[in-house]
């Protein structure tokens, strides 16, 4: 039988419990007829939005549906403050879910541009987390970019004080490149670490796991950063990475002689999901065994 390892910190991180625990108090009101709404996926899960639609969590498409009186919840990656104090003018009930780990940023970014430097955000330019950044970096009147490749670095040279944060999702290896080389040609660099502890401690144990097991599975939406981040480090260790977003996606074939697989899960990732992996793992392994011996008494006989 297969042996199964799951990562020790695979799955929710803080600040998605938080933000699910928010969604899932919110959606009571929906239960007296009133309308609750989030300010695109709460988080990077399909599925676990799906579940709180049927909750009556609703998606907004368009802020034209919006009535005074409806609940707005901010999604855990934030939204720019610009935006929110518009949601509030519109008579709307607010909640805040964006994850503390993303303030953090935000006040980092705020105080580099009052400290006069030009902030460097090391993030991917369309995640709404890094949009919601920039939005707060505007509102201070400071002087910034987002690199998302070396390539982005060309904006940040020729400035002499430069301050360097990370989208709390981002890969630690790519941000610590990044800042090795603007530190190179830079008079003064001020680096505040804004990557969190469940990605790193997430990324560590890819690391780890990767290299030690013959397939390793990494569960979480596609559209997930964090999780797709995860992929690309499992891929560079262990050819033998899949990228799934449910046991749906798992294929009998990549268990094919296959003695010890790894899991892991994005911060998005919710344990039941992941349950259902390892039991559709579990199944897979059995009906590949049951095979094996069934050819094994054909062939004997």
């Amino acid at each position: 039988m297969v042996e199964i390892v799951v990562a020790e910190h695979a799955g929710f991180c803080f600040g998605v419990k938080r933000a699910i625990s928010i969604a899932e108090q919110s959606s009571e009101l929906s239960k007296q007829g009133k309308r609750v709404f989030t300010m695109g996926p709460l988080i990077h899960n399909p599925q676990e939005v799906e579940r709180l639609r049927k909750k009556g969590v609703e998606l907004l498409y368009t802020e034209d549906a919006l009535k005074s009186g409806d609940t707005v919840i901010i999604r855990s990656h934030g939204i720019p403050p610009k935006k929110e104090r518009q949601l509030k003018e519109l008579g709307l009930n607010v909640m805040d879910a964006t994850c503390p780990y993303v303030k953090a940023v935000h006040d980092a970014v705020v105080k580099l541009s009052q400290e006069g430097y030009f902030v460097v955000l090391v993030g991917e330019k369309s995640h709404p987390e890094v949009i919601g950044t920039l939005g707060y970096l505007e509102e201070s009147g400071g002087k910034g970019t987002v690199v998302e490749s070396f390539d982005d670095l060309k904006a940040v040279l020729g400035k002499d004080k430069v301050g360097i944060v990370a989208q709390t999702t981002q890969n630690e290896q790519f941000f610590k490149e990044v800042v090795g080389e603007i530190a190179i040609w830079a008079k003064e660099v001020k680096v505040i670490n804004t990557i969190c502890n469940a990605t790193s401690e997430r990324q560590e144990d890819v690391y780890k796991l990767a290299p030690e097991v013959d397939v390793m599975i990494i569960i979480g939406g596609k559209n997930s950063g964090n999780t797709r981040r995860l992929y690309e480090i499992s891929r560079s260790l262990n050819l033998n990475s899949y990228h799934i977003e449910t046991a749906d996606d798992i294929k009998p074939e990549w268990f094919i002689g296959v003695k010890r697989v790894g899991i892991t899960a994005g911060a998005s990732t919710p344990d039941w999901i992941i349950n259902s992996v390892v039991e559709r793992i579990r199944e897979v392994s059995k009906e590949e065994q049951n095979e094996y011996s069934r050819t094994c008494r054909e062939g004997a006989g």
